[in-house]
């Protein structure tokens, strides 16, 4: 053990000597109401990585903030009867409080109304205009409110807007345009030559195939239709349009100049090392954002990761489902370090992550109650017991199995920080708790091995008693270490039960174990009505269909299922129902045309894993091949749901 101290104590000197700079931030909130846990996912995702970071000896600035402007604000603002002004400061306070109840450290929390940030994107605006990359026109499409978005009526899904199933209005107004088609092939070229931009690889493919090299289309950066923006200061009929204003806060709150004065702060971290967004807005971060920047002469960020979605049961998070958890509630039940071990545990690298009280029971009481909980329990206990709460290395094995056994142990120690720092280089945070924990279970099997109340019966056996008490209070103080960025209270907390030479004199319940019938009855007297409703429809939630006739054994061997993983999608041309997806399954990519376009985005398609016929005949469907057919579950209403594994699975594993 003393060797293992030594050993990442010169890892960590090496590091703090290089003191190199890590600028990341979040994407910014948008003001139209209080986040949800999903939304709060991205925060606690940072601030792990920040938190992870510092510990490396990283010189981090973590910056997050809300995005304030925009015609939806103007309308709730309308609505509740306050000026926009007061409903984003409303808005903003709540989610700063959320973002501090989550125990985040970031560095500085922006909002686009601020005074210099609104004096900065006007500065911006000009410069590119004076550049020649910003002209007036004029613009005619269907509008959506809420996404804030102009759609061509060729884009719509059911005549309604693709991003969020609402309804459109026409709308013509003149408007500022970006020539987005100038930057388009050396952003290309830059996609191409720096493979580690745009992460997880899925979504650059999607960048590439869907968006750039089909052709950029020209972007709308001003509106007059609404007044709640930053004034275009040389043509005060408009204001700047949102993802100009929103998305160069990454500049300005570091300290960008338009006019060349910037600060020392954004002199020492610009470009960014990390932008972190969702899934949903990758578009925007890969696509507009790197144009601004080249347009601005600037260099662009390192990387941009698109995390997957957090969704509530079966679902995308929607008020308008009445689906929605927030993070206050459910630190009220769990406290914060459950809640950020459950959302940073539980979301996969890609693809998208499911909450519910009832996984959240389960794994508090699975991982940590039992697994981690009841280790640092137990083992403070025996030390106290037996010792009276000290002990020393005796480094005493008695025999070659109880060396080989202490051997592994301290194996698993030393190995555990270098997995979670490849883990983390390679932003796979869930993949690195789960280090850790392996770590925690390993001490668990450790006292099942040794049995410390066997050795505790003779006094010959004293100094190997001492020996293994000794080695699980060292691993599990690694293990803690380890765990602060993701858990930082649970890991102060067993750091303190386990001391410097004398553990406390009592145990601390770090997490109790809960009954899940208890809870789910508490969340009922909370949401009696939400609940009441979700009962009715789950007892609904049953549909008979006209069987079909039998077939044999032999029948069903003629169909070959296997995994495929989507690694590219887009929509077909002049259908309205049909996706193209390249289906990868094994070492082989089949193309496979699906009418679920109703029911799923090309964007979030790719990434999932899902389950096909493989030997279907290869038809032509409006046009394009299809090479194959990926299997859905259909409900009453027609609504889809495509079959995925339950648990992780190669692209390629068959299905039997």
């Amino acid at each position: 053990m003393e060797r293992f101290a030594v050993y990442t104590k010169e890892i960590r000197r090496g590091k703090m000597e290089n003191n190199k700079k890590f600028y990341m931030t979040t994407a910014i909130a948008y003001t139209s109401g209080k986040p949800h846990i999903g939304n709060t996912y991205e925060i606690v995702l940072a601030d792990a990585i920040a938190r992870y970071k510092r510990s490396q000896g990283y010189d981090v600035f973590f910056q997050t903030g809300t995005d304030e402007h925009g015609q939806k604000i103007e309308l709730k603002a309308e609505e509740a009867g306050i000026t926009p002004k007061a409903y984003v400061d409303n808005v903003a306070g709540e989610v700063k409080k959320i973002w501090d109840l989550m125990n985040t450290s970031y560095d500085k929390f922006i909002r686009t109304t601020d005074e210099d940030h609104e004096r900065q994107v006007q500065k911006i605006f000009k410069k590119l205009y004076d550049k020649g990359d910003i002209y007036k026109s004029s613009y005619e499409g269907l509008y959506c409110t809420p996404c804030e978005s102009f759609w061509t009526e060729s884009q719509l899904v059911d005549g309604k807007c693709p991003d969020c199933g609402r309804e459109v209005k026409p709308a013509k107004e003149e408007a500022y345009f970006f020539k987005m088609s100038k930057y388009a092939d050396r952003l290309i070229e830059h996609i191409n030559t720096h493979p580690e931009f745009i992460q997880p690889v899925s979504r650059k493919n999607e960048m590439m195939n869907n968006f750039l090299l089909p052709g950029l289309q020209d972007l709308c950066v001003s509106r007059t239709s609404f007044k709640w923006g930053i004034p275009v200061d040389f043509d005060d009929k408009h204001v700047v349009y949102v993802w100009l204003d929103a998305l160069t806060n990454y500049i300005t709150g570091i300290g960008y100049d338009a006019d060349g004065d910037s600060t020392e702060q954004f002199n020492k971290n610009w470009p960014a090392d990390l932008h972190l967004i969702g899934k949903d807005i990758i578009r925007f971060h890969t696509l507009y954002w790197p144009i601004f920047l080249m347009a601005l002469d600037l260099p662009l960020p390192k990387q941009i990761f698109g995390h997957p979605w957090l969704l509530q049961g079966d679902g995308k998070m929607s008020k308008s489902k009445g689906n929605v958890l927030y993070a206050d509630e459910l630190v009220d039940f769990f406290g914060v370090d459950a809640v950020r071990y459950f959302v940073l545990h539980e979301m996969p690298f890609e693809n998208d992550g499911v909450i519910s009280w009832e996984l959240l029971v389960e794994r508090i009481n699975s991982d940590l109650a039992n697994t981690l909980g009841n280790l640092v329990n137990r083992t403070v206990s025996m030390t106290n017991k037996y010792f009276a709460g000290t002990v020393t290395n005796k480094d005493v094995t008695l025999d070659d199995e109880n060396a080989a056994i202490d051997a592994d142990l301290k194996s698993v120690v030393e190995q555990t920080p270098l997995a979670v720092e490849k883990k983390m280089e390679e932003l796979r945070v869930a993949d690195a708790i789960t280090e850790i924990f392996n770590l925690f279970k390993r001490c668990n099997k450790y006292i099942d091995e040794t049995m410390p109340w066997v050795l505790a019966k003779e006094e010959d056996k004293k100094d190997r008693l001492e020996t293994v008490l000794y080695n699980l209070i060292e691993s599990i103080k690694s293990g803690a270490k380890q765990l602060a960025p993701f858990m930082p209270e649970t890991s102060e907390k067993i750091l303190a039960q386990l001391g410097d030479g004398k553990v406390t004199e009592k145990p601390e319940i770090l997490f109790a174990r809960l009954d899940l019938e208890e809870v789910l009855k508490k969340v009922e007297e909370l949401h009696p009505k939400q609940e009441e409703e979700n009962v009715e429809e789950t007892d609904k939630d049953v549909i008979d269909i006209e069987a079909k006739p039998e077939i044999t054994f032999e029948d069903f061997g003629k169909m070959q299922f296997q995994v495929g993983e989507i690694i590219a999608c887009e929509e077909v041309k002049k259908s309205k129902k049909l996706l193209c997806s390249q289906v990868k399954i094994g070492s082989q990519v089949k193309q496979i045309v699906s009418g679920i376009k109703k029911d799923y985005s090309a964007e979030e398609m790719v990434g999932k894993k899902v389950m096909v016929l493989v030997n279907l005949k290869p038809a032509k469907l409006a046009g394009v091949l299809s090479e194959g057919m990926l299997l859905c579950a259909e409900d009453a209403d027609g609504n889809l749901a495509l079959m995925t594994p339950e648990k992780a699975m190669p692209a390629g594993a068959e299905i039997c």
